[in-house]
């Protein structure tokens, strides 16, 4: 096989412990892709104030949502990759899918030196992510940069920017959302919560926002909503600074507070149940619209192994491996 894909998330602990979240929290928070401030200033608050604080905290959180068998996104990265190679073997192809993630283990490097160590000499790189954003997928990419810097011997690369607009990703999430309301019934309201970002990037260039609004209203088309039964949010911020609104969780509690009967969240930016999924919307957002006086609150899975999102990942998959010597 001398060809292969890489399958990239954001990473996890490797334990819901204090000194594992701090090592994770440290380097996710050390890329200057995620925070950026000028390193002088940063790198003091960083390690003087936020991970003596945030490592238990956050390490509590994670508790609440850890499996027998480890974190979830790490389960269901693993699983996706897995299945990933299961289904372009049966469509003819033969390379190799590993996953990695961007902080913690196992690293993109450490993938990649495998892979090279297996033979492979092409490479396509795969962010879980499918909205763009410097702040995610261009630091996967620079991982792959800061690789590369230090071989000889490179493999060829191709990179997936975002798959926003992608029929496969966005049939897998309308379907992962009709199941659900096939079992519960549809809500009085829907909220698609993407992960936040800092307004300052969308306004240097970042078409993050543009993308998760596109995917959005490609998403409510296929299932028929109209504007005023969903609303578009973003979760997850962090800091001071201004991100990205509506916020997800002012979204639930002035639903609630108005007396909205059922609300369901499902997030599209997130393939796999993670801690934002299965702790600050299942969890906290369910407090948030509850306390204001909301009935009834259901946060919808994630794709993670559905067998459409593994055809559409299959699908997009085969479009960026044109022209390889898979078959």
């Amino acid at each position: 096989m001398t060809c292969a894909i890489l399958w990239c998330n954001l990473g996890t602990p490797d334990e819901p412990t204090p000194q594992a979240v701090r090592r994770f929290l440290e380097q996710f928070l050390s890329d200057p892709r995620v925070v950026e401030i000028p390193r002088a200033a940063w790198l003091p608050l960083l390690y003087g104030v936020i991970l003596p604080l945030r490592s238990s905290k956050s390490a509590a959180k994670y508790a609440s949502i850890w499996t027998p068998d480890g974190s979830p996104l790490r389960v269901w990265t693993d699983k996706q990759a897995k299945l990933l190679q299961g289904w372009l073997g049966e469509r003819g192809h033969t390379l190799k899918v590993r996953y990695a993630m961007r902080y913690g283990q196992p690293s993109i490097a450490s993938q990649l030196d495998a892979l090279v160590a297996e033979g492979v000499t092409r490479v396509l790189v795969m962010p879980a992510y499918p909205q763009y954003s410097c702040t995610s997928t261009a630091s996967v990419i620079d991982a792959v940069s800061q690789w590369t810097a230090k071989q000889r011997a490179i493999p060829e690369l191709r990179f997936v920017n975002s798959y926003h607009d992608e029929p496969g990703y966005i049939e897998a999430v309308v379907r992962r959302i009709e199941r659900y309301w096939r079992e519960h019934f549809p809500p009085d309201h829907l909220v698609m919560s993407f992960h936040g970002v800092p307004e300052r990037v969308v306004k240097l260039g970042d078409p993050y926002r543009d993308q998760c609004l596109d995917s959005a209203r490609r998403i409510a088309g296929r299932l028929g909503l109209e504007p005023g039964k969903f609303t578009v949010t973003f979760q997850s911020r962090f800091g001071r600074a201004k991100w990205l609104e509506p916020s997800t969780e002012a979204t639930l509690h002035a639903l609630g507070k108005r007396g909205t009967k059922r609300v369901d969240v499902v997030c599209p930016g997130f393939t796999s149940d993670c801690l934002e999924t299965l702790e600050e919307i299942a969890m906290e957002g369910r407090t948030t619209f509850i306390t204001a006086g909301g009935k009834d609150f259901h946060s919808i899975p994630c794709v993670n192994d559905d067998s459409p999102w593994i055809t559409g990942l299959a699908d997009i998959a085969e479009k960026h491996l044109g022209g390889w010597p898979t078959r």
